[in-house]
């Protein structure tokens, strides 16, 4: 398959993905997920055993594309729920998928792209990596990454983390347990596949076990938490201050919120 936005490769058993919109900082559109899904979908078909997940250029993923941000004012919440549903799908894919995953984060990761890079099961980043679960900054409610960051890092950092919106760096999201290991940017690929490497001198069919086994035990938990999470994140953005959040966001300007 051909694809617009993305990149994938395949080496030696290991498949890279390569989110390829540079001149948008590899922001998140309607195509990129769709095409990321489907990539995923070759990925399992094949003899595939690790897959990493890069940027292209100096960010790895800069959040919605600012063109789909302009489109979601006035929508419906049947237009909201289906949204919401397609990012609640591709998060899910990648922490579900029943391959290694490792990201490699190359640059900025905010809010979607550091959804992305938590939901990989390694999370590699340079020391000029910057992370933020940014959407309440904006009128957002980060529901559908909130599910899976509070059984990551727990209730106190996960309230820090999505309440305040605020910046992080690689050395605080490794000290979270966010990211395995801070990387120097021209080691950062090499050491990816380095990690694919190990991870494939062991049994590939008792890896799958071992990584179903693990998300079993909260799959329930996460399932229920992301359905009432889509229409938590549908029903926020009929409010006044999701608008007045996106409007000034484009306008580059504080958001004057009318709710108390």
């Amino acid at each position: 398959m051909e694809f617009k936005t993305i990149q994938l490769a395949v080496d030696s058993g290991v498949a890279t993905i390569t989110l390829n919109r540079p001149e948008k900082r590899n922001a998140i559109s309607h195509v990129l997920v769709d095409e990321l899904l489907a990539a995923f979908d070759e990925i399992e078909r094949s003899p595939v055993q690790v897959v990493i997940l890069t940027g292209a250029g100096k960010a790895f993923c800069a959040g919605i594309d600012l063109d789909e941000l302009k489109t979601l004012l006035g929508r419906t919440h049947d237009e909201n729920v289906q949204d919401s549903s397609r990012m609640a799908r591709i998060f899910r894919r990648i922490y579900d998928f029943p391959l290694p995953t490792i990201a490699a984060v190359n640059g900025a990761a905010i809010a979607g792209g550091t959804g992305f890079a938590t939901m990989c099961d390694f999370t590699l980043a340079v020391p000029e990596a910057r992370f933020g679960y940014t959407e309440v900054h904006i009128g957002f409610v980060p529901a559908i990454v909130s599910s899976m960051l509070v059984w990551q890092v727990g209730h106190k950092v996960a309230r820090d983390l999505l309440l305040t919106a605020r910046l992080f760096d690689a050395a605080e999201a490794h000290a979270f347990g966010l990211v395995n290991e801070v990387v120097e940017p021209s080691q950062l690929m090499a050491r990816a596949r380095e990690l694919a490497a190990k991870l494939m001198e062991n049994s590939p069919s008792s890896v799958r076990a071992t990584k179903r086994l693990i998300n079993g035990f909260i799959a329930e938990q996460l399932d229920h938490q992301i359905a009432e999470a889509v229409e938590d994140n549908a029903r926020i953005r009929t409010t006044a201050d999701f608008r007045e959040g996106i409007t000034s966001f484009l306008e580059k300007r504080k958001p004057r919120w009318s709710t108390k």
